[in-house]
């Protein structure tokens, strides 16, 4: 006879916080931050009739291909190549980070020697929602990179909101889960809702406002910043532990 399939949950365990792989994950994470140096430069080589506007101007305006007037915006930006290959480079990091952050280092924000529950868990399952998230709003900043806004397809337009939303629900996510884990659990969860107020914001206004460009950019930058922060915890923590690691093994 069979035995009836056990229901007793999987046994607790001690995530792996020093492996090389947790490491590049963390780094993957934080090399977001290149986009604001990547949209710095193209700002400074913008060739339209006016000055880029931060205030009024799309970000995707920087990813344009052609010069001239796009949805009824002057636009002509001769480093759109950077631009795109920036928001490809940001997606690429967060799709890394995802694949290669465990869901149990995530669970204890990277603390040595700190027990989870893996299965159906709160934590577990919350952690392995942000990797989910955090993947998907990778993947929409690659499309965005690939599909410029003037390409002629609806695919741009469906990346930039698979980053906006999924990013936002990931760090509104992780932030709960660090909660008594990081310092920077609140400014993390105060990221994902300032990006998910102004992404409801447009919505609701559907862009039609003084300044759309400075909405976008509440909507996107905390997003960047928040991902930025979470992968700067990780790497610090896996960081201490490999030293720490190192330190032992020398000494034994």
């Amino acid at each position: 006879m069979t035995p009836a399939p056990s229901t007793a949950p999987a046994a607790a365990f001690i995530p792996d916080t020093a492996s090389t792989r947790q490491y590049i994950g963390a780094w993957s994470v934080l090399s977001v931050l290149q986009y604001f140096a990547a949209e710095a430069a193209v700002i400074a080589a913008w060739a339209g009739p006016r000055p880029y506007d931060l205030r009024t101007g799309y970000i995707s305006d920087l990813g344009a291909l052609n010069c001239g007037i796009f949805d009824g915006r002057e636009v002509c930006s001769p480093l759109n190549w950077l631009m795109n290959a920036s928001f490809v480079v940001q997606g690429l990091g967060m799709l890394l980070g995802a694949i290669l952050l465990s869901s149990g280092l995530l669970c204890v924000a990277a603390r040595a020697g700190a027990r989870v529950q893996p299965g159906r868990s709160k934590p577990w399952l919350a952690a392995v929602w942000v990797r989910i998230l955090t993947g998907t709003a990778g993947a929409g900043t690659v499309i965005v990179g690939l599909v410029p806004e003037d390409a002629g397809s609806g695919w741009h337009f469906t990346g930039a909101i698979m980053y906006f939303l999924a990013g936002a629900a990931a760090l509104l996510v992780l932030g709960i889960l660090w909660l008594r884990k990081s310092a920077m659990a609140w400014f993390i969860l105060a990221c994902g809702g300032v990006s998910l107020a102004a992404l409801v914001t447009g919505g609701l206004t559907r862009m039609d406002i003084p300044e759309p460009g400075t909405l976008e950019r509440i909507m996107g930058y905390p997003v960047t910043v928040g991902m930025a922060t979470a992968g700067l915890v990780i790497a610090q923590r896996v960081h201490r532990h490999r030293k720490q690691a190192r330190a032992a093994a020398a000494v034994s």
